[in-house]
């Protein structure tokens, strides 16, 4: 395996499968299957989810910025605690913790209580982004991935990898095998916020970017040539 030890970022969106919101039992089936498979090889797994398929922040201007992301992180919240009932259904362990405090429905973030889970092998779900507003959850992720020592970030998408702009509106958009953090940065593509990549780069921390479909987490693991990686030169 090219990792031992991994942080799934998945999309809110994600979670939506064929609707526009809201969260598709089938889908989360789907990926909870995929998850199994790979912990079954003994490969260590926490998870970072989006809140897209309720609630985009960034997208309410006709809120203040601090109420918005608060929303947000609460629609993590949701979709973490819907991600656990699948996996559990599976009879995959999994443990649900928030960076915001809603301890009726989960645990508290404490780095050394989810690192112990991690390390044990079940899914550590982070849940409330960083816990802060003006934060994406990509930057969660790049966190929480230092946070429990993973060795990559493993980015689904709905696409296949970065491109040099929005494919969906550009026929012409070309697609990177490989790109830097700083040509991320520099050329300021949409595929993670500038304060994930700056994370990631200063503790070159990998990050492959791919379309979330069947097998394609096991190929990355595999070594096989798929979506786009960041990385260092």
């Amino acid at each position: 395996m090219l990792y031992n030890k991994i942080l799934l970022k998945l999309s809110g969106e994600a979670f939506s499968g064929d609707k526009n919101n809201g969260i598709d039992r089938n889908t989360l089936i789907f990926i909870s299957e995929e998850i199994k498979k790979i912990l079954s090889l003994g490969i260590k797994i926490a998870v970072v989810i989006g809140g897209g398929n309720f609630w985009r922040g960034r997208s309410a201007k006709e809120f203040e910025r601090i109420t918005a992301d608060s929303i947000g992180m609460l629609a993590t919240v949701m979709n973490a605690l819907a991600f656990k009932e699948v996996l559990l259904s599976l009879n995959v362990n999994a443990e649900v913790f928030s960076a915001v405090e809603v301890p009726k429905f989960t645990e508290p973030l404490v780095i050394s209580k989810a690192k112990k889970h991690f390390e044990d092998g079940s899914i550590v779900i982070f849940s409330g982004g960083t816990g802060s507003p003006f934060f994406s959850t990509d930057s969660a992720a790049a966190m929480r991935a230092l946070d429990i020592g993973a060795e990559a970030i493993l980015k689904a998408t709905l696409v296949d990898g970065v491109y040099d702009k929005d494919p969906n509106s550009f026929k012409n958009a070309e697609k990177y095998d490989s790109i830097t953090y700083l040509e991320v940065l520099n050329k300021r593509l949409k595929v993670l916020d500038s304060t994930a990549a700056s994370l990631c780069m200063d503790n070159k921390l990998p990050i492959h970017v791919f379309k979330l479909e069947k097998g394609n987490i096991l190929k990355i693991l595999n070594g096989e040539s798929l979506g786009t990686i960041i990385k260092e030169n």
